[in-house]
């Protein structure tokens, strides 16, 4: 009993180990896919003040402008890099169209890296995982957020696949619109994320 005992525990730790070799090699091949996708991306995120149903209206008053103001200037942006330029060299401009319609709420106005969740939209899915954003926050910053992608300029909620191919790089594209498995391969980049993000903060605990 206690030879068959021991065969069953190294069994069990042979499988455990293949599993978790298994979860790293995909957790590794899906931050790469991300990380690669968000290179040709510039996410926009808005947040209002507050969930008041008016807070929320005025988010949205929000988007709009600075999507108005950033369309044309971004018409000249021929990658992400050339975007991001314009866009840094534009946030007093996004910040100034953005209080045209905040009715005097404070506008704070960042280009950064942000983590953002799994995203779905009508004809595409943005994995998890940390993208350039331009984030604008309207006071106290305590209401729902509105995402969308900015560069780029996929900020509508049915983009045309022909849209999405012009837009991005062939590999770019097949990372967002690809369908057998893809779930799947979101959600484990999902979950890696997660992890990562738990083991950085439980090292940093210690620390």
């Amino acid at each position: 009993m206690r030879l068959r005992s021991g065969k069953h525990v190294r069994f069990f730790e042979t499988a455990l180990l293949l599993a978790l070799c298994a979860s790293l090699c995909a957790g590794t091949w899906a931050q790469g896919r991300q990380a690669a996708l968000s290179r040709e991306l510039v996410r926009l995120h808005v947040v209002a003040a507050s969930d008041d149903a008016r807070e929320q209206a005025v988010k949205l008053e929000v988007r709009d402008a600075v999507l108005a103001y950033l369309e044309p200037r971004l018409d000249a942006a021929a990658d992400s890099t050339q975007a991001r330029e314009i866009i840094s060299g534009s946030l007093q401009g996004i910040a100034e169209a953005a209080a045209e319609r905040a009715g005097g709420r404070g506008v704070t106005v960042t280009l950064a890296r942000e983590r953002f969740p799994l995203r779905c939209y009508d004809t595409f899915t943005l994995p998890a995982g940390e993208y350039d954003s331009l984030r604008v926050t309207l006071g106290a910053g305590k209401g729902h957020n509105w995402w969308c992608v900015v560069f780029p300029p996929l900020c509508t909620p049915a983009v045309s696949e022909a849209e999405l191919s012009e837009a991005m790089s062939r590999e770019g594209y097949a990372v967002i619109t690809e369908s057998e498995g893809y779930e799947l391969r979101l959600r484990t980049l999902e979950l890696w994320g997660e992890l990562v993000e738990f083991i950085n903060g439980h090292t940093a605990d210690k620390g």
